[in-house]
């Protein structure tokens, strides 16, 4: 994996013409993980959003080594497509071999729903479907929002080996939930504590 490198430097952001955001200020190197932390509507998913250039961010900067892959709740496969046919797209256009998505899909213990088209899988399991996509992208930055949501027990456990595996290999994973996250030793780092001050008019 290349050396990978993120760091938002005083960033700000703006949605809805209301300020949500200001003095965010974070550096992850090979093998950090960081995890933003607070209710929902607080600007995680705004600032993962910005991060990985989806939004503009209102002051501050954002720079990185290493390409991005991005969780979120947009399932951003071909709903019509078997699973594997859906996954074999997104490799190709990643240079990765399609090898990556077999061993993806055995990591997630998704092999059995390998001829599912995409449309009839369950919650959980296209939350799965949507990790193993950041996985077989071979991206060394992970952007995961909300990556538990809609996982049971044992689907939590492999996404915690698979994050793992990730950082001793030398991956960054920048994370939003308001959940709990197999990810120790992570930075912990609440939202609230950026939130602008709001004044009474």
């Amino acid at each position: 994996m290349s050396i990978a490198a993120l760091s938002l430097s005083n960033v700000a952001c703006l949605r809805g013409g209301r300020m949500l955001l200001t003095g965010v200020t974070v550096a992850l190197g090979p093998g950090d993980s960081a995890v933003l932390r607070g209710p929902n509507g607080t600007g995680k998913s705004s600032l993962i959003r910005a991060v990985a250039g989806l939004l503009p961010v209102f002051s501050g900067t954002i720079s990185h080594e290493g390409t991005m892959a991005l969780s979120d709740e947009s399932l951003a496969l071909d709903t019509q497509a078997t699973l594997a046919r859906a996954l074999a797209f997104w490799a190709k256009i990643d240079g990765v071999d399609e090898r990556a998505v077999h061993d993806a899909l055995a990591a997630l213990d998704m092999t059995r729903l390998t001829d599912v088209p995409v449309h009839m899988l369950s919650t959980g399991q296209r939350k799965r479907a949507v990790l193993a996509r950041v996985v077989i992208s071979g991206a060394p930055i992970w952007l995961l929002d909300e990556p538990t949501n809609g996982l049971d027990t044992a689907s939590v456990e492999m996404l915690g080996e698979l994050m793992a595996t990730h950082l001793a290999a030398g991956g960054i994973i920048l994370a939003a939930s308001h959940q709990a996250l197999p990810l120790p030793g992570a930075q912990d780092i609440d939202i609230a504590a950026y939130r602008p001050i709001e004044t009474e008019a």
